[in-house]
Order: C-alpha cells, then structure tokens, then sequence
C-alpha cells in the first residue's frame, strides 16, 4: 500500500467516524430529556452542524487526492470506531457516550496527522489537526456536564 493509499485509508475512517458521530449527536439532540434539555439540546445541535461540514471537508479532500469518497451507511459501518445508538439513553449517558466518541474521533485524526505527514500531504495533516482541536474541544464541553 503506497502513502497515498494509507492516507486515503486514514481520511476514510475519518469520515465514517465524523459521519457516525453526527448521525448520533443529531439522534441525542431529537431525543434527549430531562432538566439539562435546553443546554443540551442546543449543544448538541452546535456539534452536529460542525460535523456536517466537517463531513464535506474531509469528503472533498479524498476526491482532491484522487480517491473515490465512502458515502454509504454500509461503508461508514464497517470503517467507523464510533458506533451508532439506535436507542435514546437518559441525558447523562448521551454525554457519556458523546465524550467517549470524540476520544475515538480524536485517535481517527491523529492517525491521519501521522500518515499525511509520513507521506509530505502537509493540508491533510492540516486538517488532521484541526479535527483534532474540535474533537479534543467538544471532548472537555461534553465532560464538564458529568463533573
């Protein structure tokens, strides 16, 4: 497997997690309850609103490299660490959850930032970075509410 091969990989993955975390956050966002539902509710919807353009960004930085995008429910389940919850947890577990899932996404950016510089793709370890300070971000946003 070539550099650029490894950093396709590393972007894939990427995108399968940030994919999956804001199909999640969008689910918590709906479904949460409770007396945290106001803050929540709008936290949750400035994470995913990142995400879904977070998910363009990455996307389209496979395609300028030359590879064909993931965009299947099917492919971003077998590529993601994050997993999806078809249920609806009580508030404190959604943040729970949310805060592990940023750690998974944050170790998926990390990756790339390793395989991108590996390979000189400097604006792939751009992004890798960036994508590390949100995710590291929204990590500690999350975590506050379970001290």
């Amino acid at each position: 497997m070539g550099s650029n091969e490894h950093v396709v990989e590393a972007l894939s993955k990427l995108l399968a997690d940030t994919y999956t975390l804001y199909l999640k956050t969008h689910n918590y966002h709906w479904n949460v309850t409770g007396p945290m539902f106001n803050t929540l509710h709008t936290l949750f919807e400035t994470q995913y609103t990142e995400y879904a353009l977070a998910v363009d960004e990455i996307a389209e930085r496979i395609r300028a490299i030359g590879a064909r995008a993931p965009g299947s429910y099917t492919e971003f389940a077998e590529l993601a660490s994050v997993k999806e919850d078809r249920g609806s947890p009580p508030a404190m577990e959604m943040i729970s959850n949310l805060a592990a899932d940023q750690e998974s996404t944050v170790a998926s950016a990390r990756k790339i930032v390793e395989v991108a510089e590996a390979a000189g793709d400097q604006a792939t370890a751009d992004l890798g970075v960036r994508r590390i300070e949100t995710h590291e971000k929204n990590a500690w946003m999350l975590r506050s509410h379970l001290e």
